[in-house]
């Protein structure tokens, strides 16, 4: 693995955990019908890391440039 690599790797991790954290403050609940709170947590799951890779390729884009 080379540094560009490993550099990708961890923005997306970091911008996975800044998108679940973010998501979080969303109420689901309201969303989604009585007893299904798990599928709620993975539908919160599914869209931060939709949302992370999105912010991933902005990031990387951005760095073009520079």
């Amino acid at each position: 693995m080379n540094q560009a690599e490993i550099i990708r790797i961890a923005l997306l991790f970091l911008s996975f955990f800044a998108s679940y954290w973010a998501i979080l403050g969303i109420d689901f609940e309201r969303f989604i019908r009585k007893g299904k709170t798990s599928q709620a947590q993975i539908l919160a799951v599914l869209l931060a890391m939709a949302m992370a890779y999105l912010v991933m390729q902005f990031i990387l884009s951005l760095q073009l440039f520079i």
